[in-house]
């Protein structure tokens, strides 16, 4: 049945009485229409204010309305894979009075997390875990012989990624009972939906027709082995004509669907005789559903909303922040685009966030040159690798945190093979309002250690062009360039970007006392810093190190030779840049004759969500901190410093 989009009002009379799901269950089924759009209303009213997550979320009202009314949450365990689609989730489960905090500091945060929550039973901002937490848990609860559903619910994106038929496949291969709810709001492979197959799913899904399945197994099981393949096959075919599930049923699930997301009376048949089933297994729910559903400006727009900034209810407009500087994810994708104007070999792999990465402007320049394979981090690198050997020049962009899922492939199939592929490595350091699962702290460290990677990072968004013209070059090794996420530091920029020396920092700034040795995004604090420490009497020198591999020596060894204290500042974790320059300066000896040498880092917690100005203050790795690890050095205090006029 199709719904009209919604007309907003501040008025939820039934979503006021309800603070948890066992509120919800009280309900009569005919109110789960109106408390559904009750729900959206709420919920496009609090991203209006806090932007965020939107499109998803919207298209899974019904659905996360109809979950809560037939599944004893928290006892049953729901899980949603990667929680973009989870805010409704968040209103319905006792955070309502917090929704117009999320993604903010100190509030929700904009995913499931289990500290939040007992009704988040497992953490995820990473897609396509949540078959294999759902299995695990389904497992554990067998164990201890307790009694409970465990629903995961993981969106069509997902399924794009291998982990998920990794777990799919070992859950088939069980008797665990485990419910999974494809959400399905932009695959092909979902036939029409309309009353036809709400009928088939609920006689799918029934205890008579689940039961006489297990008569004819039973019934095939005692047949001649060629018959009882016949038989099979023959009721594998006639459901999956009806049903289009052949592929779920390979894999060892039980298909019902498919169902409209959107209708309340289609959905809780089914999920009542799911949930009243005796029979053991896996069972998939393939449920249709539209992004952005319910508001028409996320409705009509390309990327259904996927992500807002605050907007205008009534008109969709979004608020919009103004900058002179362009972001780096720009200034990367134009660099790139000139490169591959000069070098037809110039290739892109991007792991489904094409806007994110910049690669939507590249592919839209050289659309045959661009490949998005999904979520597949893993695949995307061992591609590119694969291209590599071939002689040509691939560039994989992909944000840090999500190269993460990738490391065996870059160890593996890129390092040791020494084939010349280009990371572009987006949101490097600390992100802001998506928080610590999206922070890009550790690719310095696990990118550094691998014998022959060239790794940069760039200071400002002149040297990210100059940084991606020097991949492009380098044809004899691995390569990597970091940059964070944002806008540049509104800096000339050049006409073309330009190979940079391999190995080779600059100096910013002259001093004498003082050495900040940067590298990365933290640059611009230096600058600051040494401002300040000016103010103190304090000369000091400011250095773009450029490279975390291999590193120039002989800038460390002139910065040591020249001044008292030294001080290195990047935005990763420990074991990143700091610890190569200590590791040099120990193996050298330079640490035997009192050399003040400090390292600054990102410290050893895994930080909240909050702006990235307030995230980096607590980090400790602003301008005011660099001055005071500077003065701690000499043995002074920041008090010090006269009052200012």
């Amino acid at each position: 049945m199709d719904q009209k989009p919604l007309h907003i009002s501040n008025r939820t009379p039934l979503l006021d009485r309800i603070n948890v799901p066992a509120d919800l269950r009280r309900f009569p089924e005919s109110d789960l229409r109106q408390i559904s759009d009750e729900l959206r209303a709420e919920l496009i009213d609090a991203v209006s204010i806090t932007g965020g997550h939107f499109g998803a979320g919207l298209g899974v009202v019904e659905l996360t309305v109809a979950l809560h009314h037939v599944f004893e949450t928290p006892h049953d365990r729901l899980i949603w894979d990667v929680g973009h689609q989870a805010y409704p989730h968040k209103i319905l489960t006792g955070r309502r009075d917090r929704i117009r905090t999320i993604r903010q500091g100190g509030g929700l945060s904009g995913f499931t997390k289990r500290s939040e929550s007992e009704y988040d039973p497992f953490g995820a901002a990473h897609s396509s875990t949540s078959i294999s937490a759902g299995l695990g848990m389904a497992v554990a609860r067998d164990f201890k012989g307790e009694r409970r559903n465990v629903i995961a619910v993981i969106g069509d994106g997902a399924m794009s990624a291998g982990m998920a038929y990794e777990a799919m496949n070992n859950a088939g291969s069980m008797d665990a009972r485990l419910i999974v709810i494809l959400n399905d709001n932009d695959m092909s492979i979902a036939p029409p939906v309309g009353a036809m197959s709400a009928y088939l799913s609920r006689l799918l899904s029934s205890k008579s027709f689940l039961s006489l399945r297990h008569l004819a197994g039973e019934v095939a099981r005692h047949l001649p082995k060629r018959l009882e393949h016949a038989a099979r096959r023959a009721e594998e075919l006639a459901r999956s004509f009806v049903t289009g599930g052949t592929l779920f049923e390979e894999l060892g699930f039980y298909y019902v669907g498919p169902i409209d997301g959107h209708n309340i009376d289609h959905l809780l048949p089914v999920l009542k005789n799911i949930r009243n089933s005796t029979e053991t297994g896996p069972v998939l729910i393939h449920v249709v559903t539209e992004k952005g559903h319910g508001y028409l400006s996320a409705e009509q727009a390309d990327d259904k909303w996927h992500s807002v900034a605050k907007f205008d209810v009534v008109t969709g407009a979004q608020a919009k922040t103004s900058s002179k500087a362009p972001s780096y994810t720009t200034v990367f994708a134009k660099s790139l685009i000139q490169e591959a104007e000069k070098d037809e070999r110039i290739v892109a792999i991007g792991a489904a966030m094409p806007s994110g990465t910049g690669l939507n402007l590249f592919g839209d320049k050289f659309p045959k040159r661009c490949f998005d394979v999904g979520i597949a981090e893993q695949h995307a690198v061992t591609f590119a690798a694969g291209l590599a050997a071939e002689g040509m020049k691939p560039f994989a962009a992909i944000y840090s945190t999500f190269l993460q899922r990738a490391y065996d492939q870059v160890v593996h199939d890129v390092a040791i093979q020494k084939l010349p592929v280009r990371f572009a490595i987006d949101r490097a350091g600390l992100v802001g309002a998506d928080g610590q699962t999206h922070s890009g702290s550790f690719d310095l460290a696990y990118l550094g250690v691998l014998p022959g990677f060239i790794i940069m990072a760039a200071g400002d968004e002149a040297e990210l062009m100059h940084m991606v013209a020097t991949c492009a070059a380098i044809d004899d090794a691995p390569s990597a360039v970091r940059f964070p996420r944002g806008d540049g530091m509104g800096v000339a920029m050049p006409e073309f970007g330009v190979p940079l020396e391999i190995g080779r920092g600059r100096i910013m700034r002259e001093g004498t006392s003082i050495a900040l040795l940067s590298l990365g995004g933290r640059l611009a604090e230096c600058l600051k810093a040494a401002q300040e420490l000016g103010a103190y009497g304090l000369s000091t020198t400011v250095a773009d190190a450029r490279f975390a591999k291999p590193l120039d020596t002989d800038l460390i060894n002139r910065l040591v030779r020249e001044h008292e204290v030294v001080i290195t500042i990047e935005e990763g974790s420990i074991g990143g840049f700091g610890s190569h320059v200590l590791h040099y300066l120990a193996t050298t000896g330079a640490l035997d004759h009192g050399l003040k040498i400090r390292t600054m880092v990102l410290p050893d917690v895994f930080l909240e969500h909050d702006s990235p100005v307030a995230q980096y203050d607590t980090a400790g790795l602003n301008a005011r901190h660099i001055v005071a690890t500077a003065l701690a050095a000499l043995g002074r205090e920041i008090a010090e410093l006269p009052a200012r006029a």
